[in-house]
């Protein structure tokens, strides 16, 4: 019995993957919302009640607030008519409101990519596509991470070495 050549194999598992790329893409988003989970889990508390330094700047629930508002000013542009999340009040969120809020964000947002990958590959208001703004939408969470680590260290309320690690464990998220 002849055995397809090893290119063919090749081809037919790039092929595989392909057709679960929509699949994968959402898993990373719903990678990215477990690490933001896990960094709320992780912040001390008076790290989360803490005011900047200087007086100036965002707090750490502030930070999230944004986080979790521009999901939702997204998702005004781009799922009118649907159900979306309320925003987050920057002074007032507490940690388990904003686990509930990225959550909600986060599921929202699924919906959103997911029709978009099933149609046309546009996100209405973004450009260039459901790829592009899934980057966008990633890398605005993970700047913001840092900003939060960074300010919790500013703050003499240093994350952990076990939590700093673990923002990056994508596979066990």
């Amino acid at each position: 019995m002849r055995t397809a050549p090893a290119s063919m194999d090749a081809v037919s598992r790039e092929r595989s993957y392909r057709s679960r790329l929509p699949e994968a893409l959402l898993d990373a988003f719903n990678t990215n919302n477990r690490i933001n989970q896990y960094l709320i889990d992780s912040l001390p508390t008076t790290a989360w009640r803490a005011k900047p330094m200087d007086g100036k700047g965002r707090t750490i629930p502030a930070i999230i607030a944004h986080m979790h508002n521009v999901r939702v000013m997204w998702l005004k542009v781009a799922a009118k008519g649907s159900k979306i999340p309320a925003q987050l009040n920057r002074a007032k969120v507490t940690p388990s409101r904003a686990l509930q809020a990225m959550e909600q964000s986060r599921y929202a947002l699924s919906v959103v990519i997911s029709n978009a990958m099933e149609h046309d590959g546009r996100i209405k208001g973004f450009r260039p596509d459901v790829a592009g703004f899934l980057g966008y939408l990633i890398a605005h969470d993970a700047h913001h991470r840092g900003q939060i680590a960074m300010l919790a260290r500013q703050l003499g309320y240093p994350l952990t070495q076990k939590a700093l690690f673990g923002m990056w464990e994508w596979g066990s998220r």
